[in-house]
Formats: structure tokens, sequence, C-alpha cells
């Protein structure tokens, strides 16, 4: 499986984009993408990682997966794991609704606004996508994501 996500629209505190599937003929708008704004020195908790492509497996110790398997026990199996992403450790991608919610990570929702960086339904857009990757990966098919900077 192949996720696209292009970053759209980019301020100072926050980066919104589009997620899409691109393993798929014509490909197919999964959700919207909020994150950190963009920092030419990394910040812990405050920067978005790099553009590039990384493969997502699934993390299935720490707090966070803890907390979302008691939130989500009927689909949880671990969270949503970016690898090898350089100068970033433990990169998930979750719910939140603005840049505050990320430390890092890529939130998914189904709306943004542009003129404020919140992002809405963000629960119905993590549930749809965590379904579909997370038994992409079960599956043992590989899952990758490749983000791009487009504005």
């Amino acid at each position: 499986m192949r996720l696209h996500m292009l970053r759209v629209c980019t301020r100072q505190k926050w980066t919104a984009g589009a997620m899409i599937r691109a393993d798929v003929h014509p490909p197919q708008f999964q959700c919207a993408t909020m994150e950190d704004g963009h920092k030419d020195v990394k910040v812990k908790g405050h920067t978005r990682i790099p553009a590039g492509t990384y493969k997502i497996k699934l993390r299935k110790e720490g707090t966070l997966t803890q907390k979302y398997a008691q939130k989500f026990p009927d689909i949880h199996k671990g969270m949503l794991w970016l690898q090898n992403v350089p100068g970033f450790e433990y990169i998930y991608i979750h719910l939140g609704n603005t840049h505050e919610h990320s430390e890092g990570c890529i939130l998914v929702g189904n709306s943004v606004n542009y003129d404020t960086g919140f992002q809405g339904d963000s629960v119905a857009a993590y549930k749809s996508l965590y379904t579909l990757v997370a038994n992409q990966i079960l599956a043992e098919d590989d899952v990758e994501i490749t983000i791009e900077d487009v504005a």
C-alpha cells in the first residue's frame, strides 16, 4: 500500500495537507492532515518531519498505544509508526484537531479550516485510515507514505 501526503498550506505554526491512496487508480482522497510548522532547526515537539518516503509499521508498546487501545478497543492493534525519520523518534499518525496535538506527528481529519488551522472530524478519519492501514500491515503487506511539500 502506498499513501501520498501533500502539504498544501504552510503557516508559521502549522501545516495542513491531504493524504491520498496512491496505489489505486485513480488515486483516492483518504483524509486531511495537520502537522506542526516547518522550522530550519528542529525543535522537539514543535517541528514537522522532513519530506520523504517512510515505511509504516505498528508499534505495540508505549503510553500512547495503551491510551488508543482503551479508546478504540475494537480496532486498535498498535500505533501507526513511521520508520527511520531523520532526527525524529516515535512519529505516529493519530487523531487531533490542531498542531498543538501533534508533537511532531501527523494528525488526520476530514476537514480543515485554512484560516485557523483547525482540523475537524478527526476520530472518524482516524478510524477509517487506521483500519485500512493496520489491516494491510497485519496481512504482512508493506505500507509506505511519501510526504511532499507542495506549499
